[in-house]
């Protein structure tokens, strides 16, 4: 298998001796690359994918799960039932008849948010999106690819769990933000952090402690820009408070038109302390406290620019608040 090996390998550098065990993460950016990482990232699953999902209305989703299915290879799916019970029916049945094993999520939490597609216990993609493709053209939205070995076996602990409804601690990882345990404390450490910036998206703003967080961000220097979905001037509250205390806003208010379901946190982006939160978490008191909900604290710089540059050009897009 060495015979063609280049004697001067390009993509690795001498600091990774086993290159294969190298922790990866990429950046999917919607609506811009539409869905064939995803797709693609379903394709190649040689053993067993695991997906949980807040609601799969793509048909060219569920065809590749049942002939994943149809071909031997171990495919289990979570649905919410809470919230969207009646859009995923479809999936479910189709699912159920193709030899899916296909569970509806523990009605425990308000909400199974969480988008997550785990593929050979090797590859996870943390989502923002749903798999909706309504929505696809049209909605700010990110995944993450990753092999972090940790962060993996953490999703597949808690997936495990969720599948058998058994109450579970999820672990964290190396990078884990969980709803309903770690994520208020990971974000509020996030943004505790932060010396000189955050750039954030949000669909959905409540949450009294993290408008707090981001006041006292601001009384410390810290610039704070944010890209809010504010349909029906449903947060303008929150989006008051701090615009007085000195933050950059941005609204998007269009049902039909673009919309912003990203959840994302940049801070210190360009200094050497720079992290990154994409999740399916809102920055609501529900999301946090109540929802089964999965996201990523973590430090890439190719992944911090790409979102860096759609959110910057998100905030340039909306409608100053």
């Amino acid at each position: 298998m060495y015979a063609n090996a280049s004697p001067h390998p390009t993509h690795h550098s001498s600091a990774a001796p086993n290159p294969s065990s190298a922790t990866t993460y990429t950046l999917i950016t919607e609506p811009a690359d539409d869905l064939t990482p995803i797709y693609k990232l379903l394709s190649s699953a040689e053993k067993a994918i695991d997906m949980t999902i807040y609601e799969l209305t793509d048909i060219t989703v569920t065809s590749m799960l049942g002939k994943a299915a149809a071909a031997g290879i171990a495919v289990r799916v979570i649905l919410d039932q809470n919230d969207e019970k009646k859009s995923n029916t479809p999936a479910y049945n189709y699912l159920q008849e193709n030899h899916v094993a296909v569970h509806w999520a523990n009605p425990i939490y308000m909400a199974t948010h969480q988008k997550t597609i785990t593929v050979d216990q090797a590859t996870a993609a943390l989502m923002t999106l749903n798999l909706t493709p309504t929505d696809y053209a049209t909605t700010r939205d990110f995944a993450v690819l990753t092999n972090n070995a940790a962060d993996i076996a953490a999703i597949e602990t808690t997936f495990n769990a969720d599948f058998q409804n058994q109450s579970i601690t999820p672990p964290t990882g190396d990078n884990l933000v969980w709803s309903p345990t770690n994520s208020s404390s990971a974000l509020l450490a996030l943004i505790g952090s932060a010396k000189t910036s955050l750039l954030i998206s949000q669909e959905e703003f409540d949450d009294l402690s993290l408008e707090t967080a981001l006041e006292a961000a601001l009384k410390r220097g810290v610039a704070v820009t944010l890209v809010q979905e504010n349909l029906e001037n449903k947060y303008e509250s929150v989006l008051t408070t701090l615009k007085s205390a000195g933050a950059h806003i941005a609204v998007y208010t269009s049902s039909t038109g673009y919309y912003i379901h990203a959840k994302t946190v940049l801070a210190d982006y360009g200094t050497a302390a720079a992290k990154l939160f994409v999740g399916s978490e809102n920055f609501t008191s529900d999301s946090l406290g109540k929802n089964r909900e999965l996201g990523l604290i973590f430090s890439d710089q190719a992944c911090m620019t790409g979102v860096n540059t759609a959110i910057t050009a998100d905030f340039k897009g909306g409608t100053p608040f």
